[in-house]
């Protein structure tokens, strides 16, 4: 190789360099940082309970998510970790709204104050009036759809959950029932802030309603008090309803349940759930009392033809030792097994089966 050729030989090639510059470290707003970890949660796959957030919070987290591009990794991990140390450093945790907060603190404070904090609640702009009438039982609802416009009614209809909504439909008297269904495929053009609207009209009636003392109507605390009743009793009484107010006193004898009721209103295989509650002597007393008597015997027969073969076997045999009972101590005998059914009933263990009449 010639001399002047060898400085040449000796040259290494530079190492190249990247001239793409990083992404440029970005100062967050809380509403972007929120949105990132959003972002974030949902690559990994996690599932979020947005829709439980005011409609006007998921409005603004999709207009945030939508003018978002890039995010380099730098400002991703700091995010992250502002998030996490946030989270870690929690000490105490308050219910989101004013609803949450009156939640907590019922029975703590008057029903007076509580009404006027919704009604201040339900002022604000920024509230969906939608999530506390969702909330509502059926009994408060079913005014709305008797006495409101029908439009009103369609509305209502159309915001809440389709299964509440058959529920509520489904006790409507046909004609009403069949003008609020057609007034629903109205409500295709009915703009949002019109919907919030009569959401805040309703939720202000809603209350005004002055608190109630009682958690049952009168029908069904007239109902209870009988059934519990001497037999003689409740006959009186009855009778006494029906001289004063004839259709007041048919809605009490739908909502009593007694003795004689058992055949046609307890599922039969809930008939052994009894046997767990009251105890066997008082069960015996009962059904020896029954025996022999129109109503009763037919309710003592189902009982004991619904339960394991051994199980009445022992229980006849009882009763035939048992002898004559008393009439005071067969009632008691036979409300102790009527309180029972009540308690599963309450629990939700047992449904009993619905009748338009005795």
């Amino acid at each position: 190789m010639p001399q002047d050729m060898v400085p040449l030989a000796r040259i290494t090639p530079e190492r190249r360099i990247s001239t793409v510059p990083p992404l440029p470290r970005r100062v967050l707003t809380p509403r972007q940082k929120a949105a990132v970890i959003v972002r974030y949660l949902l690559t990994e796959g996690s599932s979020l309970p947005l829709a439980s957030l005011p409609e006007h919070m998921q409005a603004a987290l999709a207009e945030q998510m939508g003018q978002m591009r890039l995010i380099d990794r730098a400002t991703l991990d700091e995010v992250v970790g502002e998030f996490l140390a946030e989270l870690e450093s929690v000490g105490l945790a308050f219910p989101g709204g004013i609803e949450g907060a009156l939640s907590m603190m019922d029975g703590h404070i008057s029903q007076s104050a509580a009404s006027r904090l919704r009604r201040m609640a339900s002022a604000s702009s920024k509230i969906d009036p939608w999530e506390r009438i969702m909330a509502l039982p059926p009994d408060r609802l079913m005014p709305i759809l008797l006495n409101e416009a029908v439009e009103v009614g369609a509305v209502m209809l159309s915001k809440l959950p389709v299964g509440r909504a058959a529920e509520l439909l489904g006790k409507l008297p046909g004609e009403r029932a069949r003008r609020v269904a057609y007034a629903v495929s109205l409500t295709g053009n009915v703009d949002p802030e019109t919907v919030r609207r009569i959401g805040a009209a309703l939720l202000a009636e809603l209350d005004n309603q002055p608190p109630r003392a009682f958690d049952q109507g009168p029908v069904e605390r007239v109902g209870a008090i009988l059934n519990v009743s001497p037999s003689l009793t409740r006959d009186d009484v009855l009778e006494g309803l029906e001289a004063e107010d004839a259709a007041f006193a048919a809605e009490v004898r739908k909502a009593i349940f007694t003795f004689a009721h058992i055949p046609t209103r307890l599922n039969p295989r809930d008939a052994p759930k009894i046997t767990r509650l009251v105890e066997q002597p008082k069960l015996v007393t009962a059904l020896a009392a029954a025996m022999g008597k129109p109503g009763l015997e037919e309710a003592a027969e189902f009982i004991l033809a619904n339960i394991s073969q051994r199980l009445a076997q022992g229980l006849r045999e009882e009763m035939g030792a048992r002898g004559k009972v008393k009439e005071k101590d067969g009632e008691e005998a036979m409300t102790a097994i009527i309180a029972a059914i009540r308690t599963l009933e309450a629990s939700g263990e047992i449904t009993l089966i619905q009748r338009e009449e005795d």
